[in-house]
């Protein structure tokens, strides 16, 4: 069967609501459901039904994905994507796993995360969607080198079964690497996490039931939505503001009393605002007062190109309320997949319960490699030249911008962190304006991503960290081109919620 002809012959259309991955998984669906693409069939990789209809990798990886969770098609590993046949017993198309699986939080913007970290495997698109460190800069290099010489600090059992804390030696180091910082605490009081997106996961695990309340910023961090309403909290939001809106907040803790308050407050995301030192000292005052858990989530405040930002809530906490989620995974080496939770010793112990129902402890190899880091000052070190580098990437994006989208988008200059906030000016489309730079080939978040409930947002989200000053440009002026277009067009936003899934 030529399949190249029912390939080319599939109608996506930029001018449609639903995204273009969206659109391509219906089309082959309804190709299969009707047999035009037999059970058996095998699809075209990722990469060559790219080519064949002119859209990015990451549509058709995603649309690829979709298809997969449907059930609808299987990849086998060395041999490639197929529509799957009912009459082998597969593991997707022999059970009826959808009516079996329990109830799943979904959202259009559920399966976002996932396609942001695949995005910068298109090699054809400029991605300033995912929050990556550039790994031109991770220095690994300096890494082996030092744990080649300590490797015999290390013993045989270290490499078995460790503590669910951690590794000891690390959550010291930890204690002593934040105390400069002005944050103290005990190696007991330090919990060691697969990523900060665990610790907020066995967080909102230990904390949160049906119908709490938490208090958010608006807008704020995707994976910490969705792990909320996944939790079945219901979320009350602070308004987009350079200043916290104390009198607000006094009210939501009156009237209903929340479980605890999630906040970035150093370069946050997505917007890269810093919140004060006068607003930290008077949100631990508030929170003491009403004895409200603070989640305080800090992937940034080490990345300042200007100064260094002001202390962290955890340091000025005076209650004991702060539970402060660390990690390495914007500073150093995304890979190691290791951050930290510094809080009460109480709340240390619950979490540890928690985590080990889902994976026992974190991994010892990347927990011995960070050691070293901070032992050896490879951290310290590679923090400075980060620094240096990613300042330049931010001024050259902001050189763009200005250049290329003055007439169409505001932004302020974040003092670091790795993101721009843009708002658009003009009263277009966000979800237009994604599907043309999916065909320009480059990539951006929309800011519907970062509300909740839907929330319509002209803004979009950009990070500076990944790409070099001359990529950078570049994906600006795509996106400056299409902006103009879409302005002189007077192409109207569409409805926030509710894109369509197969």
């Amino acid at each position: 069967m030529d399949i190249t002809k029912i390939i080319i012959g599939l109608h996506i259309s930029t001018s449609h609501d639903a995204p273009l991955y969206v659109q391509l998984a219906n089309c082959l669906a309804a190709k299969i459901k009707d047999s035009t693409l037999p059970r058996g069939t095998k699809l075209p990789p990722e990469r060559e039904l790219a080519k064949m209809l002119k859209i990015s990798r990451t549509t058709t990886l995603s649309s690829y994905r979709l298809l997969e969770e449907r059930g609808l098609i299987q990849s086998k590993m060395g041999s490639g994507t197929y529509v799957n046949d009912s009459t082998k017993p597969t593991v997707d198309g022999s059970m009826a796993w959808d009516q079996l699986f329990s109830p799943q939080y979904k959202s259009p913007m559920a399966s976002l995360l996932r396609t942001l970290i695949a995005a910068p495997t298109a090699e054809e698109t400029i991605s300033l969607a995912a929050g990556m460190p550039d790994p031109s800069f991770y220095p690994l290099d300096l890494i082996e080198l030092a744990f080649t010489k300590r490797k015999d600090d290390f013993t045989r059992t270290d490499y078995g079964y460790i503590a669910t804390e951690g590794y000891f030696p690390l959550r010291q180091a930890i204690a002593k690497w934040q105390s400069q910082f002005g944050s103290q605490a005990t190696p007991d009081q330090i919990l060691i996490v697969s990523g900060s997106q665990q610790g907020l996961y066995l967080t909102v695990k230990a904390f949160i039931e049906q119908q709490d309340y938490v208090i958010v910023e608006s807008p704020t961090y995707l994976g910490a939505i969705q792990a909320l309403e996944a939790a079945g909290a219901r979320i009350l939001t602070l308004p987009d503001s350079d200043h916290l809106d104390l009198e607000l907040l006094e009210d939501y803790l009156i009237r209903y009393r929340p479980k605890l308050m999630y906040t970035i407050p150093t370069f946050q995301n997505p917007t890269g605002r810093v919140m004060s030192l006068d607003d930290r000292q008077a949100l631990i005052e508030l929170a003491t007062r009403y004895r409200l858990v603070i989640i305080e989530d800090d992937p940034y405040s080490l990345l300042y190109y200007e100064k260094p930002a002001p202390p962290s809530l955890k340091s000025l906490d005076t209650y004991g309320g702060v539970i402060y989620i660390g990690t390495f995974s914007k500073t150093l080496l995304p890979g190691l997949r290791t951050g930290w939770v510094t809080a009460a010793q109480p709340v240390i112990n619950r979490l540890a319960q928690e985590k080990q129902h889902v994976d026992l402890h974190s991994n010892n190899l990347a927990q011995f490699i960070l050691l070293v880091c901070i032992e050896e000052n490879i951290l310290a070190d590679h923090l400075t030249k980060v620094r240096s580098e990613y300042k330049k990437r931010r001024d050259a994006m902001v050189h763009a911008l200005r250049r290329y989208c003055k007439e169409t988008i505001d932004f302020s200059v974040p003092a670091g962190g790795f993101y721009i906030w843009c708002k658009i000016k003009h009263p277009i489309s966000v979800t237009e304006l994604m599907h043309r730079a999916a065909v320009s080939r480059v990539a951006f978040v929309p800011g519907i991503a970062f509300y909740t409930n839907g929330t319509h947002s002209n803004e979009i989200r950009l990070c500076f960290a990944t790409h070099n000053e001359e990529l950078l440009k570049e994906g600006i002026r795509r996106i400056g081109q299409l902006l103009m277009t879409l302005s002189t067009n007077k192409i109207q936003p569409c409805p926030a919620a509710g894109l369509p899934l197969i």
